[in-house]
């Protein structure tokens, strides 16, 4: 998908932006379709998208980054993604599982360890450790950097 197909949300797009979050299965927390970018399919259908959240005042994270099953493998996620990081002032952070880390690592982003982190992907770190009982992976939480 052309770079330039990629625009700000609608607020009539807030429902299908969570209903995505919610098909692929990531944290569902903090949407605000404000901050979203989206990808829309020919029919209007939001198809993609992902946000720039705010965790305090310089404290930035790339997140929501969400495409539908059947349009994946087109480049979507790297369009949004590169929407976003354009207009976005660094440092930018991002948490995903381990395995995704190296599709960010394309981007520029470092994994960082606990004491390189701002205090809010300390506490998510923590709580996703906490509950290793619960997760449905082996898996660990990655906390990136964009500088």
């Amino acid at each position: 998908m052309p770079p330039e197909s990629i625009r700000p949300a609608f607020e009539s797009e807030s429902t299908q932006i969570k209903d995505l979050i919610n098909l692929v299965g990531i944290n569902p927390t903090g949407l605000d379709w404000k901050r979203f970018v989206v990808a829309v399919n020919d029919s209007g259908q939001v198809i993609a998208c992902g946000q720039i959240k705010p965790h305090g005042v310089d404290i930035r994270e790339l997140a929501s980054i969400a495409v539908q099953p059947e349009y994946r493998g087109q480049g979507l996620a790297r369009a949004v993604i590169e929407a976003l990081l354009s207009q976005t002032p660094r440092p930018v952070y991002l948490m995903c599982i381990a395995h995704n880390g190296p599709m960010y690592e394309k981007f520029g982003f470092r994994a960082i360890e606990g004491d390189q982190m701002p205090k809010y992907f300390k506490r998510i770190r923590k709580l996703f450790d906490l509950a290793v009982a619960f997760r449905k992976t082996e898996e660990n939480l990655l906390v990136m950097k964009l500088e």
